[in-house]
């Protein structure tokens, strides 16, 4: 029973559905079982229907019942003049609702003063504010201003009118307004991409205390261990469901392969066995097994490089802005190694794209100098250049591309955005084997944790080497949401 004293079933179940792409069928005969409160993440490999199928759920192509409320984060918040904190408020219907209707019937009453029809005004707005109260309204501001804190936006921020952020921040906007709404389906996708490493943290402990449904579709293994109850696994045309969160489904799926597999080799071997003794027409009555088909494995492999001894990339007593009264770094010294596995971390806007830029030499320092090795040769990898894609090149394809002059170096800045699980495994598989020098930035804790050896935080115009590494990090920043929520 609901909060409204309904039996009304909040499960969800869509029964035998096709998705198609253009010509190409990606789901045949599917279905999906959700359990109301329950967190599922929806993995499987790029280009195989995972985002097709939260879009038709959202818009109504696939039926699930009507006092199912639905929200998919999936486009920015328009930019106007709406206040940022007002953006969320506005965003619980039954609340704003009630607000206005409050504020029409005290303007009706102050017309009407000494009227005998007040009474039925009156005794509305009687019900109007026992409604409110059921609803904490009087709280929502507090609610709205922690949910926007968690993630990124400062006091002054919370002021901004939406056309001043940009587009990613609005899409912070739009995912902060469905967390405040707390619809009784949510659909995310990709969330953490917009996201750096202190409000994935805030996330991650946030859905924890989710009771609604959330159907999320994410390649961040540490996010999907953090956050789902269960696994949607979209494969072969088809959506399997395990429960327990990633490591649980990756244990889960690799017995099931294998007990597939056993199966399958023991019928193949009674079938060899009878065939010479029993009638065929027994054995074609029999059913048969089929191979186990299992997935391609993703590998990615770098060029050989040749080595170079230090020193090969520095910054010493580097300084840099664009604007004199906005200075970016201050008296910045940091060197890598040819053994250097660092990964960049901080908040988003802290200049770590900068930091990149200034190492690649894109970006000339004020002061200070930039040292590099005469025969570095570096090989950069952008989100952006992710955005840039033709439909038909993988992100992959495109590292392979970018590498064929073998560099000695790679800097990487969220190379992960728009990856598959398997392919981010493959990625940090072939960064573990290479060679060279690798500075990373990246919100992906495991990727992080695979790769990296040294931890660079750019915070407040510096750039601090943390000796604990990402787990020193993480409880700097679990510390700082606890202060400052």
């Amino acid at each position: 029973m609901d909060a409204a004293g309904s039996n009304k079933s909040y499960d969800i179940r869509i029964e035998n559905f096709d998705v198609s792409y253009g010509e190409k069928s990606l789901l045949i005969d599917a279905s999906i079982h959700l359990i109301y409160g329950r967190r599922y993440g929806f993995v499987g490999r790029n280009g195989l229907g995972k985002t097709t199928v939260l879009q038709m759920i959202s818009s109504g192509q696939l039926k699930i019942p009507s006092h199912i409320t639905i929200l998919h984060v999936e486009q920015e918040v328009v930019g106007d003049e709406t206040l940022a904190l007002q953006s969320v408020l506005e965003s619980d219907q039954r609340r704003e609702n009630l607000l206005k209707e409050e504020r029409d019937i005290n303007t009706q009453l102050q017309d009407k003063e000494g009227n005998d029809s007040t009474d039925v005004l009156s005794a509305r707005l009687s019900e109007i504010y026992h409604q409110l109260e059921a609803i904490d309204a009087d709280k929502a501001p507090a609610k709205a201003a922690v949910i926007l804190a968690g993630l990124g936006f400062t006091p002054k921020m919370q002021a901004m009118h939406t056309r001043e952020f940009s587009g990613g921040w609005r899409m912070r906007l739009a995912l902060a307004r469905a967390l405040f709404s707390k619809p009784d389906l949510l659909l995310l996708d990709e969330p953490t991409n917009m996201l750096d490493m202190k409000a994935i943290i805030w996330l991650e402990d946030y859905l924890q205390t989710w009771t609604s449904t959330i159907l999320v579709v994410s390649h961040d293994r540490q996010f999907l261990n953090a956050v789902a109850t269960d696994i949607l696994y979209l494969h072969s045309g088809r959506i399997d469901t395990y429960k327990g969160n990633y490591e649980t489904f990756m244990k889960s799926r690799e017995d099931r392969l294998k007990n597939q597999q056993k199966e399958y080799e023991a019928q193949q071997q009674y079938r060899e066995h009878i065939q010479a003794c029993i009638s065929i027409i027994i054995i074609i009555q029999s059913p048969e097994l089929k191979p186990v088909a299992k997935e391609s494995e993703v590998i990615l492999k770098f060029p050989e490089c040749n080595k170079l001894s230090p020193p090969i990339l520095q910054l010493d007593d580097v300084i840099f802005y664009y604007n004199e009264d906005q200075v970016i770094f201050h008296n910045i010294c940091v060197s890598a190694s040819m053994e250097s596995r660092i990964c960049i971390v901080g908040e988003n806007g802290a200049g770590k794209t900068t930091l990149l830029k200034i190492l690649l030499g894109e970006l000339n320092p004020v002061k200070g100098l930039r040292n590099a090795h005469r025969n570095l040769k570096i090989g950069y990898f952008s989100q952006h250049h992710v955005d840039q894609l033709e439909m038909d090149i993988s992100s992959i394809e495109l590292l392979a591309l970018r590498y064929t002059g073998n560099p000695n170096f790679f800097i990487l800045d969220e190379p992960t955005n728009h990856l598959d699980v398997e392919t981010i495994e493959a990625l940090g598989k072939a960064l573990q084997k290479f060679k060279g020098g690798v500075i990373l930035v990246s919100h992906d804790e495991r990727l992080i944790r695979v790769i990296c050896n040294e931890l660079w935080v750019v915070q407040g115009g510096t750039v601090k080497s943390l000796e604990g590494g990402f787990d020193e990090y993480k409880q700097i920043v679990e510390q700082e949401l606890q202060a400052t929520l």
